[in-house]
């Protein structure tokens, strides 16, 4: 139904703060999501509700064409039923379902979409894998529906359903976040990586994206503008990345035309994944990931 979104940057901010969501304008994100989960109050949820009706009008009144989600409470929450009920039917482009454990709970929401009389527009999901039982059944809930886009790795709710305690290497999360990129792999959709909550320490950001890019994710959880600046930089090929890709794709081209099919390339014997590498690398330099 729905090819893989491009996100290099998942900007999150509450939906009970105007203030901010307004701001997304000011913005330059791959994806913009109003929160109305973790980052809304319990006392706060109503007004929420309220304020994304209200902020997704201003929103796209004031031209913001990428792509708007809003994240709703889950599944089992008291409140599920009625952000969607306040959500379906905006001008929204999908919508984010966290702490997901099994894929019938995504075939839930897929029958509170599909039960829709208006449809406005294609609605995708996002969902959150946040728990022990969620990186268990990753791959089956990734592949659960056509409408599943991407996938994001919560390692903050992760840690606390574990009793882990968080480290600056991250190594107690390593291997749920490594199943994540893999179950989203699997099933073709994009991989969004674990957010980093020192919202000031850019250092600290800019580390933790380059090992999420280096184990496969396509983009990151950001929770400041600030860090979806860093996001949109860091997992976009560098120029030196593209033009050795260029140059490998050529010489490998070149190769086949002479009948030849295996090469030396700068000092690298050219196969099958190297060769993949450099077509993904293209990819993503013109806005699609492999």
């Amino acid at each position: 139904m729905f090819g893989p979104l491009v996100i290099r940057s998942f900007l999150i901010a509450p939906a009970n703060r105007f203030d901010l969501v307004r701001n997304f304008l000011k913005y330059t994100a791959d994806c913009y999501v109003m929160d109305l989960e973790d980052g809304t109050p319990e006392s706060e949820k109503e007004r929420g509700r309220q304020l994304v009706v209200e902020a997704v009008a201003h929103l796209r009144s004031g031209g913001l064409r990428s792509p708007l989600l809003v994240r709703v409470n889950p599944i089992a929450s008291s409140h599920f039923d009625r952000d969607i009920a306040a959500v379906l039917n905006l001008h929204i482009d999908g919508i984010v379902l966290p702490k997901v454990e099994t894929a019938d709970e995504v075939g839930r929401l897929v029958e509170r979409i599909e039960s829709r009389e208006d449809f406005l527009q294609p609605v995708r999901i996002v969902v959150g894998i946040e728990t022990a039982l969620g990186v268990q059944n990753v791959v089956e809930v990734c592949k659960a529906s056509d409408y599943v886009s991407a996938v994001y790795f919560g390692a903050e709710d992760f840690a606390a359903d574990m009793g882990a305690i968080r480290s600056d290497g991250g190594e107690e999360v390593l291997y749920a976040r490594s199943r994540v990129v893999l179950g989203a792999r699997l099933a073709g959709i994009t991989a969004i990586d674990q957010a980093v909550v020192e919202i000031r320490d850019h250092d600290r950001f800019r580390r933790d994206a380059e090992m999420g890019r280096r184990l496969g994710y396509h983009g990151k959880i950001c929770v400041h503008p600030a860090q979806a600046m860093l996001a949109n930089e860091i997992f976009s090929p560098r120029p030196e990345e593209v033009r050795w890709a260029k140059r490998l794709l050529d010489a490998y081209e070149a190769a086949i035309q002479k009948g030849i099919g295996t090469i030396d390339f700068e000092g690298q014997m050219v196969d099958g994944p190297l060769l993949k590498r450099a077509q993904r690398i293209i990819a993503q330099s013109m806005g699609v990931h492999g």
